[in-house]
């Protein structure tokens, strides 16, 4: 992809990690089942939940809504780190240095473990070690950086300071991890698919969870209508499907980041970076066939929600030419992350009740080591009862009515909306481009037109089937994205991203917060 195509935006975007793997082709689930363990998500968290499970003589079936590692997992910067930001000063700060060491112990294990299955199954994925950076150019965070590194260290990371990087930036202080590493997250996994379908783990692809019903066994339906009974159930589906019980919806929110991988003049001098403000600004390399790409990587804001949605290519752009001499844009993508209202995932027990359905979501980003503390933990909870981790990650340290009272601080452009809308026809003097999409309103009615290449139209009702909020056109990814909790769907209406589990159609009409909340009580 040259400079014009990016600028003009002639091709969709396209991950790296997609377009060098082959596809994968496992079955529907095709007929009703039973097993000890359903894992719903076949992204990191849920492949590595299964791998680790199934060697404990239980009987595994996973389910994934499209095809495997499609999703963030597909999507990712893949860096394998425990510097996520600068949190463990903070973490500390609020949370105490016990918890604060849970959640250091368990990503620094979770980087040494994937490099002990790396060597273990000879799974060649572009392993690489990197030193992970943090810094800042702006002198108000050099204190932050220092407490950062003294609670790092005290913590059991190798953190260390540093006051320069090797790229033209004026940086004021930073923070160096030894230690981190980098890989190619697509390869790690397709393997490690085989490896537990071939020791017998069922995997479905193209079998979307669309329900859930707790009872002394658990029983997930399946779009097609086909259900897997099963003892525990793991949901590690990114966004919670399950909406009855939990109140996530007021817990969670989603952001976009946006990445490019460039090929420049300029060799790329090793190791992993990310600034400490905003934007965000992340960096790192690909070594691949045809040369050396880096990935500039930034621009995060919530779903659904700004106007020009291709300006964060193009800041990228801008930010890549100060640091390189950029010949070739070879590829672009954007990613989808779960963030919780206190930085930290949720991974345990789905509630306090319900101590046959676990949860991994939330991973603020780092998703890489988050996913395999994830595993570790959710196996440590079926198989052993309890964790050394579980207190930190516990998704029920926020009681249903706080997190309501958050929900109403950190979303407050949520309610506005919630707000009802229908499929209208294209009044003759609305007029849409091919390439182009718009939201029209006709009589009252909002709906949303997308016209292709061809000049073919298409009409879907911009009321998103999750929780009813209107959604909004997406340019740079010609896709209808939900404003409120992240739902993404094609031009056509099928989903792209959930929490939503039915397409746009004139049927589906909205389920409303209140409904969810009376269900809750």
């Amino acid at each position: 992809m040259n400079r014009e195509d990016l600028k003009n935006f002639n091709r969709l975007p396209q991950s790296y990690w997609l377009a060098s793997t082959a596809p994968t082709e496992y079955p529907s689930l095709g007929e009703d089942i039973s097993v000890d363990i359903a894992i719903i998500g076949a992204g990191m968290a849920g492949l590595l939940c299964a791998y680790l499970l199934h060697r404990e003589n239980v009987s595994i079936a996973v389910l994934d809504a499209g095809r495997i590692l499609c999703g963030t997992t597909g999507h990712t910067t893949a860096k394998i780190t425990s510097q996520h930001g600068l949190i463990y000063d903070k973490m500390k700060r609020q949370l105490g240095t016990e918890l604060a060491k849970q959640y250091a112990d368990a990503n620094e294990k979770a980087i040494k473990q994937i490099k002990e299955i790396i060597d273990r199954h000879h799974i060649d994925c572009d392993y690489s070690p990197q030193s992970s950076y943090i810094y800042t150019e702006d002198e108000n965070k050099i204190e932050k950086i220092e407490d950062e590194i003294k609670t790092a260290s005290e913590l059991g990371i190798k953190a260390s300071f540093t006051d320069r990087i090797p790229f033209p930036l004026s940086i004021k202080a930073g923070i160096m991890f030894d230690g981190q590493a980098q890989f190619h997250p697509r390869k790690f996994l397709l393997r490690l698919a085989e490896i537990i379908s071939t020791a017998g783990v069922k995997i479905y692809e193209n079998s979307r969870a669309v329900d859930l019903e707790y009872g002394e066994k658990i029983t997930v339906t399946a779009g097609n209508g086909k259900k897997v009974t099963a003892d525990k159930v793991v949901i590690a589906s990114h966004y919670p499907f399950y909406n009855k019980q939990g109140m996530y919806f007021s817990r969670l929110y989603t952001e976009r980041a946006y990445i490019l991988a460039v090929a420049a003049k300029e060799k790329y001098p090793g190791g992993m970076y990310i600034n400490a403000e905003n934007p965000s600004r992340s960096l790192r390399v690909l070594d691949t066939e045809n040369g050396q790409l880096i990935l500039v990587v930034g621009e995060n804001h919530k779903t659904g929600q700004g106007t020009d949605m291709a300006e964060h290519y193009r800041n990228l752009v801008d930010f890549a030419d100060k640091l390189f001499t950029v010949e070739e844009i070879s590829y672009r993508w954007s990613t989808q992350d779960c963030m919780t209202l206190d930085g930290i995932p949720y991974i345990g027990f789905y509630k306090q009740n319900t101590p046959n359905i676990l949860l991994a979501t939330g991973f603020q980003k780092w998703g890489m080591t988050n996913s395999m503390a994830a595993a570790n933990i959710i196996r440590d909870l079926i198989i052993e009862g309890t964790s050394p981790w579980q207190d930190v990650y516990n998704p029920s340290r926020m009681n249903i009515l706080g997190s309501a009272k958050n929900f109403i601080v950190e979303n407050a452009d949520v309610a506005k909306h919630l707000i009802s809308g229908k499929t209208a026809p294209l009044p003759e003097d609305v007029k849409v481009e091919p390439g182009e999409g718009k939201v029209f309103e006709n009589d009252g009615e909002r709906t949303g037109a997308y016209r292709d290449e061809q000049g073919r139209l298409f009409l879907v009702n911009t009321t998103c089937t999750h929780m009813g909020c209107e959604l909004n056109w997406n340019s740079a990814e010609r896709s209808w994205d939900c404003p409120c909790h992240g739902s993404r769907f094609t031009y056509t209406g099928d989903i792209i991203d959930g929490p939503a589990v039915s397409p746009l159609t004139a049927e589906n009409d909205v389920n409303t917060v209140e409904k969810l909340i009376k269900d809750e009580f």
